[in-house]
């Protein structure tokens, strides 16, 4: 009797271990959290259509489905409108509100396809030969406007198909054009598309005018080169076709214009006729027959992205970063104050470029917004560090954020450690932000190991999102695995105002460096770090940071380049983004090579002695795959403890869950390799 007791008492609490090893942070609970994103509300705000993503990774699959549900505003129903084993994405409802169009590629490429809101079965409304890139009703609901990226001519078919399919580099462009589709059919039940746009340019954004007998859109030259950021002009096209007339033709980028409610006026972002790689963008308002265009009030980071005007004209709605959240805000077109949406406060612009504080009830970020026809509702994608994210709605007079969506109500996810918003000084006196996620179970007085992590850009910035979401970091996993993360916004981020943003241009490695470290310093003064067990990781810029690092310092135990760029130098000649980085550095290297080898890791690796795992994914063109072979084999050359890890069809970081879901173990293995004992 005693015996089986015992028996069953053994059994009771290997389950009861069991489950609790079940409710803890892993990869592999974090892939289950599905995402939210693309809202769309309907014109008189009854319902709200969005996109759910759900990991797909049975057997041999490793890929996202996304699908669009559709909820009633009040709550009183929620909905999977689309199914199937091709995503669909980009819903967007008619101006009638009885049908929603969206995107597809069930019949092949990715075409728009359109359903009643109320279900039915859906119907392909183009038969674009390479695909739609994006798409928007017509005010009236009668056409469709979408673009199309030039298809392969005959020639080129019959080029590819007997293997003669030459590529010459820099030439043969394809660019994305506009067209129109309309909705009605023809005597033969068939719909007729139009081409608006022809030449030597691709078409980025677009906008109908309020009586739909225009098209606003922006177009840059070069797509092959990235180069958008430094030369994109406005125009406008007559909707039936026509003559192109030119609204803004300046130096630098102009984009996403959108039309005032009256058609007179076009808001559009602009880095204010100067090339701008660091990423400036203002508000500008220019009339629609062009002339001076007017540089309306500087928002808080300068960088904003333009959502639309309120319906009287007098205001430009967009979201933008403030510190480590991400808000809503109406700026005025004439004036000089500006009110966040998203909490109701005003937010006061003092004389320089720094923003205000941001208040208890601004935590978190509000992405993905869209407004009724008459902006009495928003619906947006809300997420703070306590929740993951969810579509909300809420008037724009009294700001309350009422959740609609419930996708990952039925997953029992485990609780989060502490995370809190800690700021420092750097060396040179700069004050720096950054959050700081303890350890699972953290106990007073003890110290634990440090991870410090680096975002890319370097115009990133970590913000108030949800821990325990899948990425490349993966804080809430390494917090169940007793680790404390530093996630610091160094300068070089987006948030914190344009002067910050520029603060380390020509200087990446240097200040940038020490607003990081002097971050894992404060961490060790507030008693929770070890500086015996320091570590270190970062992907892209972060990865760059990770390689500048360890040729600077030895107090990490053990690093992880992820997608870094080390050799500057040959980095510039093979990104598809090199004016990017001439941006940053001032110059050409030929003109320069002083300081792209004084920024390069490579250059100074002979005083390395940290043990750094280098991960790169095989296709990436953004950081070419040989920078992270360069730094391995040099490591590996100088006999420093080193492992290289390739991730195969993989561009600048993991797309497929099961990739995605190994990066953050095999890093810990690294660090785990490499602890103190």
């Amino acid at each position: 009797m005693k015996t089986r007791l015992i028996i069953l008492l053994i059994s009771f609490f290997t389950v009861l271990w069991a489950n609790a090893q079940e409710n803890v942070w892993t990869p592999e609970l974090s892939m289950k959290i599905k995402s939210v994103s693309q809202t769309a509300i309907s014109p008189e705000g009854k319902y709200v259509a969005y996109v759910v993503r759900t990991p797909l990774m049975k057997g041999e699959k490793s890929e996202y489905n996304n699908q669009i549900w559709v909820a009633a505003s009040d709550g009183s129903f929620n909905e999977q409108y689309t199914r199937g084993d091709k995503s669909s994405t980009s819903p967007s409802f008619s101006p009638d509100g009885k049908k929603i169009a969206f995107t597809s590629s069930r019949g092949g490429k990715n075409q728009i396809w359109m359903m009643r809101v109320f279900g039915g079965e859906p119907e392909q409304i183009t038969n674009a030969e390479s695909g739609v890139s994006s798409f928007q009703w017509s005010p009236d609901g009668s056409k469709i406007a979408y673009g199309m990226r030039d298809p392969q001519t005959e020639e080129e078919k019959k080029s590819k198909k007997e293997k003669t399919d030459v590529i010459l580099v820099d030439k043969n462009f394809k660019y994305n054009h506009l067209y129109t589709v309309n909705l009605a059919t023809d005597e033969d039940g068939e719909r007729q598309s139009k081409q608006l746009t022809t030449g030597d340019y691709t078409v980025n954004s677009f906008d109908w005018s309020p009586d739909g007998n225009q098209i606003v859109f922006s177009h840059q030259e070069d797509t092959n080169l990235n180069t958008g950021f430094m030369d994109s002009d406005i125009s406008i096209v007559p909707a039936d076709s026509g003559a192109i007339s030119i609204v803004v033709n300046r130096s630098g980028t102009d984009g996403s214009p959108r039309f005032s409610p009256d058609g007179k006026s076009i808001a559009f972002v602009s880095s204010g006729g100067q090339s701008e790689p660091i990423g400036l963008g203002d508000l500008y308002v220019v009339p629609t027959s062009g002339g001076n265009a007017k540089k309306l009030m500087d928002t808080p980071d300068r960088s904003a992205n333009l959502i639309d005007w309120t319906p009287d004209g007098k205001n430009l709605v967009i979201s933008e970063s403030v510190g480590t959240t991400v808000q809503v805000m109406t700026i005025p077109v004439s004036g000089k104050k500006a009110t966040i949406l998203t909490s109701g406060d005003n937010l006061k612009f003092g004389s320089g470029d720094k923003p205000s504080v941001v208040t208890k009830s601004q935590q978190g970020t509000f992405r993905s917004v869209a407004f009724d026809k008459n902006m009495e509702n928003m619906t947006y994608v809300h997420q703070n560090l306590q929740a993951p994210a969810e579509v909300f709605i809420s008037s724009t007079k009294d700001f309350k954020n009422n959740q609609l969506s419930h996708v990952n109500d039925e997953l029992d996810l485990p609780a989060l450690a502490r995370t809190e918003l800690i700021s420092w000084k750097s060396k040179d006196g700069l004050e720096v932000q950054g959050l700081l996620t303890y350890p699972k179970n953290y106990e007073e007085g003890k110290k634990y190991p440090i991870i410090l992590q680096v975002h890319g850009g370097p115009s990133g910035v970590f913000t108030q999102d949800y821990n325990g979401r899948p990425g490349i970091y993966m804080t809430e996993y390494f917090a169940e695995q007793g680790y404390a993360t530093i996630k610091p916004n160094p300068r070089g981020s987006t948030g914190y105002g344009k002067d910050f943003r520029y603060a380390n241009f020509m200087d990446w490695g240097f200040g940038d460096f020490d607003d990081v470290v002097t971050g894992v310093d404060k961490v060790i003064e507030m008693g929770i770090g070890d500086p015996e067990r320091q570590f270190l990781m970062g992907w892209s810029y972060g990865g760059y940071m990770t390689s500048f690092a360890v040729t600077k310092t030895n107090r990490f135990k053990a690093a992880s380049m992820g997608a870094g760029l080390p050799n500057l130098v040959s980095m510039v000649t093979t990104t598809d983004i090199g004016d990017y980085l001439v941006g940053h550095l001032g110059d050409e290297f030929y003109n320069d090579f002083d300081t792209y080898e004084k920024h390069s890791a490579i250059y100074q690796i002979k005083n390395v002695t940290t043990p750094t795992q280098v991960i790169h994914g095989q296709n990436d063109l953004r950081v070419p795959f040989t920078q992270g072979q360069e730094f391995y084999r040099a490591l590996k050359r100088l006999g420093v403890d080193t492992e290289m890890v390739v991730y195969p069809r993989t561009p600048h970081g993991p797309r497929e869950p099961k990739l995605l879901m190994d990066v953050s173990d095999r890093i810990l293995t690294w660090f785990k390799a490499h602890m103190p004992q």
